[in-house]
């Protein structure tokens, strides 16, 4: 049986690639106060300067690529042939030397999930996930009806129950979309596979996979063969069976699902999965050459501002490689998954200096420019704490999260939390590349305040003395979520200011 790469595909199908803010803040001269601690050298961001009564500590960005929840380079351990592209990695092998390699992505055809009705060969898709879960890390999904590289990607057991299929060239069989006992067989495996993978916080997101080509959502080259095809209806039919079962989990919906251009925003099934929560994911940018390297970046305008939107680049022998090009299309998309589609440390390799441009822009990316805190508070007194912050990605921090300023010993002790519960990251501004605007956040706090009664005054133990302060993102409850772009972690990202003094 021949197989067809995508850009053979599309040459073939004579489509194209994808057819509060205060201002800028100026940083302070230090050099105008008393400088009371340059730490940078030794492994923390924040240059502390003496401003009487306060200190002011100034942040640095440090370069470094970051790995937080939704969003991140994606790396594909199978791209529908279970040797692409991990098979060669050894199995402690997460290729964590790629910067900012956030989640694993398995792309597999029905028929290797459930040869046999209602058997299930979970394993294929839990060890390579374990792996990256180990290490904090995030996996994503995709189960495919069609394949242009084997007969049944659809279980011939799903045509033996009387779903009808139409056979291309004895090449590959591709399933009735729309026909009752495909969709009945397509539920019950989601339904399986969602009560697996469902509100599970190591899942980044989850393809809606059973229409068409490679799960792509389209039938350029299958329909002028065989001479069906099919609408909005049956489209919909397959992204209301995952809505149905993944409650929790983000879901997505191929570019390819729509007939689009670059200048379209809206489409009917795009609308639809918009309204629905479904996110948006191009196949494949830069499988044409420029300026037609992809097509879809109209329609992601719609999606950006609220929900992720998932990039896959061609494979990479495949593709019309422009770096620039990939660049760019990260900064008009609002991308915040990339994908690594090919030998991840070949990519690496020949494109390092591209991936960590990408890196400072893809996502989110939170900054904390500046805080402001007294240098002595005594307990139960209130005081505040002011500092200046940035989103310096291309997309919003979609799930959001609250400041949160910790007091630590010399030992490590949590001294005291101070979550600014006032203020969700969310809704900080993305803007174009070093334009990003400031935003004032500060907030009142109290440490260990003190209640009277007649029957005496009670405070929480905390001794006086002098702790370290640490500056975090992340729940309310002031437990850190993100990875902020600085040194002077404390292994729980959890990023060293400065220092302060509790009196009694």
């Amino acid at each position: 049986m021949a197989k067809i790469n995508r850009r053979q595909f599309l040459q073939r199908a004579g489509v194209s690639a994808a057819a509060l803010a205060v201002g800028v803040y100026g940083r302070s001269n230090a050099s105008a106060a008393t400088r009371v601690d340059d730490v940078a050298s030794e492994g923390v961001s924040a240059t502390v300067s003496d401003k009487g009564k306060q200190y002011e500590a100034l942040l640095a960005d440090s370069g470094a690529a970051l790995v937080n929840p939704m969003m991140g380079w994606t790396m594909y351990f199978y791209s529908n042939e279970l040797e692409n592209y991990g098979s060669k990695l050894a199995p402690s092998d997460t290729v964590d030397d790629f910067p900012g390699l956030s989640t694993v992505y398995l792309r597999v055809p029905w028929s290797f999930v459930e040869p046999e009705e209602g058997k299930f060969v979970w394993e294929l898709l839990d060890t390579p996930a374990q792996r990256w879960i180990e290490k904090g890390k995030y996996v994503a999904f995709r189960i495919t009806a069609m394949e242009s590289w084997l007969y049944y990607a659809t279980p011939k057991w799903v045509f033996d129950a009387g779903a009808v299929g139409y056979d291309v060239e004895g090449n590959y069989i591709e399933p009735e979309y729309g026909d009752k006992i495909f969709l009945e067989k397509v539920e019950n495996l989601v339904k399986a596979f969602a009560a697996r993978y469902d509100n599970n916080p190591n899942v980044a997101y989850v393809d809606v996979g059973h229409f068409g080509m490679w799960g792509e959502g389209h039938t350029v080259m299958t329909s002028p063969k065989h001479g069906h095809s099919w609408g909005f209806e049956t489209q919909k039919c397959h992204v209301d069976i995952y809505l149905r079962h993944f409650r929790s989990t983000q879901l997505c919906i191929s570019d390819d699902f729509a007939v689009y251009s670059n200048s379209a925003s809206k489409l009917q099934i795009t609308d639809y999965a918009f309204k629905n929560g479904v996110t948006l994911r191009d196949d494949s940018i830069l499988v044409s050459p420029a300026p037609n390297a992809w097509g879809s970046s109209g329609l992601a305008q719609q999606f950006w501002p609220t929900l992720p939107v998932i990039l896959e680049h061609a494979h990479y022998n495949e593709a019309h490689w422009d770096k620039e090009w990939l660049y760019k299309a990260v900064e008009e998309y609002h991308t915040s998954f990339m994908s690594i589609h090919w030998w991840p440390r070949v990519l690496l390799e020949e494109n390092r200096d591209v991936i960590e441009k990408i890196n400072r822009r893809m996502g989110y990316r939170l900054c904390v420019d500046s805080v402001v805190w007294p240098k002595s508070v005594s307990r139960g007194e209130k005081f505040t704490i002011k500092c200046l912050m940035r989103n310096v990605g291309v997309a919003p921090c979609y799930k959001g999260g609250y400041l949160c300023f910790t007091l630590k010993d010399d030992k490590g002790g949590v001294v005291s939390t101070l979550v600014v519960d006032n203020f969700d990251v969310k809704s900080l501004q993305v803007a174009a590349p070093d334009k990003a605007k400031a935003v004032v956040v500060e907030q009142e706090f109290c440490i260990a305040p003190r209640y009277e009664d007649k029957a005496g005054v009670f405070f929480r133990s905390c001794n006086a003395g002098e702790y370290d302060l640490y500056v975090s993102v992340g729940q309310r409850d002031g437990t850190p979520l993100y990875e902020l772009p600085y040194y002077g972690t404390d292994g729980h990202r959890r990023y060293k200011v400065g220092k302060i003094t509790i009196t009694e």
